[in-house]
């Protein structure tokens, strides 16, 4: 039933709504029967389309950045955040094991550089005595130079342990930077939250919606021409009876 039906029934023009309704099951089973054999036609020669697939007025690819996303678990932007602070602060701490593991390593190989620079010094000091007393004995001045030598790269090698040591405190130290973006972050979900709240708070009404009154569906100004269900034309005769 038309809007333009149903005033003219309220009106008094129409008397049998039986008969109205047979029109109107008439004219639908026309419509239906013209549907099928548009549905023939799109079968028989032209590819069908589902309804589902109809993009919004203006959407393309290239603008498909301007329209939301769906609100999954995967698109909610607090459910992201909280993801992003959770999985940093455990590869934060793995990578914290990692380098702790590194140093610690690196200490361990200055201590051994460190008691080997002490050998050698030992030799050099042993070799030096012999060569100043045994002058001739070419094998004393050579393990002098072999040692000396030996005592240089062990050097360079300790300096480099300390600076590989020193480089790894560093990192440790600009790492402190990802838990001040967890907290940066953790902020931003805080302030996202009592928005949220405060918006419910806002639209909260005293009615639960359960026990509202339905929205009308057809309102003086309308332009289009949707059909009025049976219960809705009962109700609204119910109404004007009581």
């Amino acid at each position: 039933m038309t809007q333009e039906e149903l005033d003219a029934l309220m009106s008094g023009d129409i008397d049998d709504l039986e008969s109205l309704e047979d029109d109107d099951i008439s004219d639908a089973s026309v419509d239906e029967d013209a549907g099928f054999e548009d549905s023939d036609e799109k079968d028989n020669g032209e590819d069908l389309s589902s309804s589902n697939d109809e993009k919004p007025l203006g959407y393309s690819p290239e603008t498909a950045h301007h329209w939301p996303l769906p609100a999954t678990n995967e698109n909610k932007m607090v459910h992201q955040l909280d993801d992003v602070t959770k999985e940093s602060e455990e590869k934060a701490s793995e990578i914290f094991d990692i380098i702790e593991g590194i140093s610690n390593n690196l200490l361990e190989e200055e201590k051994r550089a460190e008691a080997v620079i002490e050998v050698l010094e030992s030799n050099i000091e042993l070799f030096k005595t012999l060569s100043s007393k045994f002058p001739d004995v070419e094998a004393f001045k050579v393990q002098l130079e072999k040692n000396n030598s030996a005592l240089s790269s062990t050097n360079e090698a300790l300096e480099t342990l300390q600076s590989s040591g020193n480089a790894i405190m560093d990192v440790m130290d600009i790492m402190q930077y990802q838990d001040i973006h967890r907290q940066k972050i953790e902020r931003v979900i805080n302030v996202m939250r009592a928005l949220s709240n405060y918006m419910n708070s806002l639209f909260e009404g005293k009615i639960d919606d359960e026990k509202r009154v339905s929205s009308a569906q057809h309102i003086v100004g309308d332009t289009h021409n949707e059909l009025a269900s049976n219960e809705d034309i009962e109700a609204l005769l119910a109404q004007f009876g009581s």
